[in-house]
């Protein structure tokens, strides 16, 4: 059964003291992930059920890692025509950021076009586009070539300003925030990426911290937004579609946390 997007609205608190002084910022009440259930508990995720902490963490590694398919960068191309086909138009790709429908013809490097975004930027860690994380098919995503650019390698956070064309993402020096939209995914995918590379295959031990500005360390910001953005913005019928997509026809493996949300929490 495929997911439905829900919105979480956020609260505002009034400050007062003898005297009223005005508004505080609005704060975010989003709900944890609740419990799920699926067709693969019994089997490709047998061994991870009940666990939590760096035991569960230790476990969805080993499952994740276990018997993947490997693809090259060029052939990302035509594996995001499918994984990222829009529901509405089979002819166009979604676009990460933007929510764009954009055709998928128009991959390439000019202004226009769609190109393959590394969510957890490739000099994080230092990957590039070899084979395994510079290629891994559950973080690299359609997206608008400017706003690509914009993102750059930057870490995820709130606040900024608007992003042109960027669907109401945003961007400041030293973050980025994507639309709300997308919040949650990118949330999962930055995450999926630090279970997968734990540095026992040759590529760097990718983690999650909660700063900004990491450079070229292993290391993707902030962590305490990405899960506020991962209860905020729960798995939609396209994450569940594309996660799908990835494990039958492609990569063989799964983003645990698209078919179990509450185990961001229960790991972080």
């Amino acid at each position: 059964m495929l997911a439905t997007r829900i919105r979480r609205g956020k609260s505002v608190a009034l400050a007062t003291a003898a005297v009223l002084v005005g508004l505080t910022a609005s704060t975010l009440t989003a709900t944890p992930a609740a419990a799920t259930t699926t067709a693969y508990d019994s089997t490709y995720y047998k061994n991870a059920v009940g666990k939590t902490g760096t035991s569960l963490k230790s476990s969805l590694h080993t499952i994740i890692s276990a018997n993947v398919t490997k693809i090259s960068y060029s052939a990302v191309w035509n594996a995001l025509k499918v994984t990222d086909q829009d529901p509405n138009n089979s002819s166009n790709v979604l676009l990460l950021y933007s929510g764009v429908s954009r055709s998928k013809s128009l991959n390439g490097g000019d202004v226009g076009d769609w190109n393959r975004e590394h969510t957890w930027a490739k000099s994080h860690g230092d990957f590039g586009e070899a084979i395994g994380p510079g290629t891994d098919l559950h973080h690299l995503r359609a997206c608008d070539v400017q706003v690509n650019s914009t993102r750059g390698n930057l870490d995820f956070d709130n606040g900024g300003s608007t992003v042109t064309n960027g669907g109401g993402s945003l961007v400041d020096s030293n973050s980025f925030e994507p639309r709300d939209a997308d919040k949650g995914d990118v949330a999962r995918m930055i995450l999926y990426m630090a279970v997968r590379y734990e540095g026992d295959d040759g590529w760097p031990n990718l983690e999650p911290n909660d700063s900004v500005g990491n450079g070229s360390n292993p290391y993707m910001g902030r962590l305490s937004v990405l899960k506020a953005w991962n209860d905020e913005d729960p798995p939609s019928a396209f994450e569940e579609k594309r996660n799908q997509a990835i494990y039958d026809t492609y990569q063989h493996n799964r983003n645990p946390f698209i078919d179990h949300p509450e185990w961001v929490e229960a790991i972080w």
